[in-house]
């Protein structure tokens, strides 16, 4: 799981730089900014799930590094619409394109059409993400701990509260259980078994 996650993180730097020709940051930022000014729609992805009786996040994801593609000709508004009206708590949408499938539009794509708080998933290492995902519509973003240091993970919980996002922080070990220190909004344990430790989102 290390090497994938190391390959998959090393992979985004370039991707991000790329990115940035593209649209550079301050740029980004501005468009951002503008959008937060004329008023979002604030949907909080922990509430929606502590007040569900089953709390289900129901992801959109079309491939995996381990399976390859799932369903290729899968598209976001042929499913996730489905998900919301058959009683999801909140949504997942995969974006990163090379190991999962997706793509930063999908959220956009769908935006309209469900009520529900989405979760941009993707491997965040870089505050210019968190600046697309609050364009783009989403309401939460997931933060994995095996990716980032204490530091930055805690600056980057900060950098997402300021975009009135929140934070699902994925933890894999005991010993970054500490990572819950840097005030994530949610919590989950992916595999790897911590004693006395719930193994669903909270």
């Amino acid at each position: 799981m290390t090497d994938i996650l190391q390959e998959i993180v090393a992979h985004k730097r370039v991707e991000l730089e790329q990115q940035k020709q593209l649209v550079p940051p301050r740029e980004l930022y501005v468009r951002v900014e503008r959008l937060m000014a004329d008023g979002i729609k604030e949907r909080s992805m922990s509430r929606a799930l502590a007040s569900s009786p089953y709390g289900i996040i129901a992801e959109f994801k079309r491939k995996s590094p381990s399976k390859g593609w799932i369903h290729e000709d899968a598209q976001p508004m042929d499913v996730v619409p489905k998900y919301a009206a058959g009683g999801a708590s909140a949504l997942s949408i995969l974006t990163d394109s090379r190991y999962f499938g997706g793509t930063l539009d999908f959220i956009p794509q769908v935006r309209a059409s469900v009520d529900i708080p989405i979760l941009r998933k993707e491997f965040i290492v870089d505050e210019y993400q968190l600046f697309e995902a609050r364009l783009a519509g989403a309401d939460a973003v997931l933060l994995i701990a095996a990716d980032l240091s204490l530091d930055e993970c805690r600056t980057l919980t900060r950098t997402a509260h300021d975009l009135k996002l929140e934070v699902l922080l994925e933890m894999h070990s005991e010993p970054e259980l500490d990572y819950l220190d840097c005030d994530p909004d949610m919590a989950g344990i992916n595999k790897l078994s911590i004693p006395m430790w719930p193994t669903h989102s909270v």
